[in-house]
């Protein structure tokens, strides 16, 4: 298994925005790797910090600074593009660090599957090193998901290597040329759920993802947009109803729409007792005025579908009342 891993070549890509000095924790992480990266990529989404001016001396990894905040999807897709000669992408957050056999515990279990293209591991809340981050990406049939664990203790839970609908690209590996392949991250996303629609995809052309318990890494979780910031609620609660509508095979889509209909009220009263009301019907309002490209993009995606769609239900998680109670809390 070594010898094999031994030729495989990794580029790590970090979306920086005003990341302080988690950054820089997160780059000596990564330095501190038992398998060899053969890239590091920075990518500044123009940064108002002194993020990269923290970062230590000799850091031998490319910065690319862009000139505007162009979103965590597309500035990972613009470090894909710069990755040439590497197999794998290493997606990592900057309020994320993993352990030192983290990479080479994706490649080896990679290795085992090579149907799954898209692989994470174990996430650990920096906060509290004994609780679940995640242990992978679940999709309901609604269309809400969350990071499966999440704040449970991590002792006992989720030990074998096991598919997931998607893992959680805070910290993941995916291979490069089926990355680049299916265009990537959605970059009309921006940021929040480019993970689960990729893991989606992927899922669409008969790929997998892969859950690996031993690659572990440690996440802050939010730790630069804030987990209930305003931010967060407007992408994440909009960019689900987008998801939904360009992922989500026919027969699935007109046969859990009241579902997905039922979860939007519900979030729209959650949040608005909550105070955030505001943006909450922001995000529905947008969602609603996207929906003619998002059903362009659909066309394209479902055309391109080579698995049935009662293959990808058998993927998702069809639990309904606890579901629209864990997504009203925000628990991912």
């Amino acid at each position: 298994m070594r010898a094999v891993m031994g030729t495989t070549s990794v580029a790590a890509i970090i979306v920086n925005f005003n990341s302080g000095n988690y950054l820089r924790a997160c780059l000596r992480g990564l330095s501190e790797q038992s398998y060899p990266l053969k890239k590091i990529i920075v990518i500044d989404n123009r940064s108002t910090d002194n993020s990269l001016e923290r970062l230590e001396v000799g850091f031998d990894g490319k910065i690319i600074k862009l000139g505007q905040n162009v979103g965590f999807s597309k500035g990972n897709n613009l470090a894909a593009e710069q990755s040439e000669g590497c197999e794998w992408l290493a997606f990592v957050n900057p309020d994320a660090v993993p352990e030192p056999r983290w990479l080479e515990k994706l490649l080896e279990t990679a290795a085992k599957r090579p149907d799954c293209m898209f692989v994470g591991g174990r996430l650990l809340q920096e906060s509290d090193k004994k609780r679940l981050d995640g242990a992978g990406d679940v999709y309901h049939v609604s269309g809400a998901y969350w990071r499966r664990g999440w704040g449970r203790l991590e002792e006992g839970l989720y030990e074998e290597i096991e598919e997931v609908f998607a893992p959680c690209a805070a910290a993941a590996i995916c291979r490069r040329d089926v990355f680049l392949k299916i265009g990537g991250f959605d970059e009309s996303l921006f940021c929040y759920g480019e993970d689960i629609d990729l893991g989606f995809r992927l899922r669409l052309l008969g790929y997998r993802s892969l859950y690996a318990p031993n690659a572990v890494a440690y996440h802050v979780g939010s730790g630069i947009t804030g987990r209930h910031s305003e931010f967060t609620v407007y992408h994440g609660h909009r960019n689900l109803v987008w998801i939904y509508f360009k992922d989500m095979p026919w027969p699935l889509l007109w046969l859990y729409l009241p579902q997905h209909l039922l979860l939007n009220l519900v979030t729209i009263i959650w949040f608005a007792l909550r105070g955030q009301g505001r943006a909450i019907l922001r995000a529905k309002r947008d969602a609603l005025m996207g929906l003619p490209r998002v059903l362009r993009q659909r066309r394209l995606i479902q055309k391109r579908r080579t698995v049935s769609a009662w293959e990808i239900r058998r993927a998702m998680s069809r639990e309904l009342l606890a579901v629209l109670w864990r997504r009203c809390r925000m628990e991912r």
